[in-house]
């Protein structure tokens, strides 16, 4: 019997997302485990499994269509049914969705209809910024070659064709900048993290000459990926994180939880807004296999290609803003977890070191913890123990 396929919630508070693709056709068959639909939600995209045998009879929304949560999408059918043309369960009469886009559009019906799968012309995506870019230089984005993740037109792709052309972009006007689904999602997590969780903040130093120059021999070394130096914070954190297990918990309302495994997310900033995928066991992996699966993460956070699963867990984040000269900052606790690690720029310092007072570079760090399940003395032996293994980095090797 006909059924209508809805939009879940994919996420805690998710309240809509963007159809991004249709792997089926309409007359598809499919059995259980099969994707019928991948959609995307501010900072992951996640893939809607069938549970059952059966067969895709019709598609009620359109590709790159933004789509309530609980709204049709398609209709189901059981195994050799073939679609009648009757509403299935209930109408499905379209219905507006959010900021214009519809949630169900109209079902289309005629001798000359093209179904989206045979349309002659695909559609092209491209990220909002590469959009606006594209916009303001006088370009339609569809025209622009993509390079991201299934043709996806991103920004240096834009800025290319504007080279090509030898007209440079015009500088955006003054005005109001819309809000991103991400950055109102991000907005609301750390409102509400600010105002639930009573942080409380650490601040250590410690003296990188020897971290630098163990990076700089692993460079040296043949071998891929390179080990950068925030693979290094992470590791230090992680071991950090099983040195000092009190702090590698998260609150709820009914006890203080604990964890065996130690996963660190990291924050990385995209076109989107930041995405703090989660590396798992952090303090386990060999340091180039970290370094391999934190690029991993960070290329596929800023294509977009991230699943839900990838944003979820860990009690700890790392953000790193030394590249960019910033010597020392706090961050807010990212929700549900317990704590950030913020980290600066290593740069020359006077230290005195057997008594004597020689120049040395210095990282800054600062701890920032949720007061609820940590008290003030797990965070500093953890402090304690991060900034010993920064200035001991062979240990991290272990």
């Amino acid at each position: 019997m006909a059924h209508l396929l809805r939009m879940p919630e994919v996420a805690a508070g998710t309240t809509e997302a963007v159809l991004r693709a249709w792997p089926l056709a309409p007359g598809s068959a499919f059995a259980p485990g099969d994707v019928l639909a991948t959609v995307e939600t501010d900072k992951a995209a996640v893939d809607i499994e069938a549970e059952t045998d059966g067969v895709l009879l019709r598609r009620l929304v359109a590709e790159g269509a933004v789509v309530r949560v609980g709204a049709a999408m398609a209709v189901l059918g059981a195994p050799g049914e073939t679609d009648t043309g009757r509403p299935p369960e209930e109408s499905t009469e379209p219905r507006p969705g959010p900021d214009g886009s519809a949630g169900l559009p109209p079902r289309p019906s005629g001798p000359g209809h093209t179904p989206p799968a045979a349309s002659a012309s695909p559609r092209v995506f491209g990220s909002p910024l590469a959009r606006r870019l594209a916009r303001e230089a006088g370009l339609a984005h569809e025209d622009v070659p993509g390079t991201g993740p299934g043709g996806r037109v991103v920004r240096g792709d834009v800025l290319a064709a504007i080279a090509r052309r030898g007209r440079p972009a015009a500088p955006p006007a003054d005005g109001l900048v819309p809000h991103t689904r991400a950055r109102r999602a991000s907005a609301a997590r750390l409102v509400e993290s600010k105002r639930s969780a009573p942080h409380f903040y650490l601040r250590g130093s410690a003296r990188a000459g020897e971290l630098l120059a163990l990076r700089r021999r692993l460079t040296a070394l043949d071998g891929t990926p390179r080990v950068s130096l925030n693979d290094l914070f992470v590791r230090a954190a992680a071991q950090a994180h099983r040195a000092v297990p009190a702090l590698n918990v998260r609150w709820s309302e009914d006890g203080v939880r604990t964890y065996d495994t130690v996963d660190v997310a990291i924050a990385v900033a995209t076109e989107r807004g930041l995405v703090t995928p989660v590396l798992r066991d952090a303090d386990r992996l060999p340091l180039r296999a970290l370094a391999a699966a934190t690029a991993d993460l960070t290329a596929r956070a800023r294509a977009g290609e991230l699943r839900q699963a990838e944003l979820e867990g860990g009690t700890l984040t790392l953000t790193n803003l030394g590249m960019y000269g910033t010597e020392e900052f706090a961050a807010i606790v990212n929700p549900p977890q317990t704590a950030i690690l913020a980290l600066g720029a290593a740069r020359p310092e006077a230290v005195v070191v057997d008594g004597e007072v020689r120049a040395e570079p210095v990282v800054r760090a600062t701890l920032s913890v949720d007061h609820r399940p940590v008290d003030g003395v797990v965070a500093a032996r953890w402090m304690r123990e991060f900034t010993a293994l920064l200035e001991e980095p062979l240990r991290l090797l272990l």
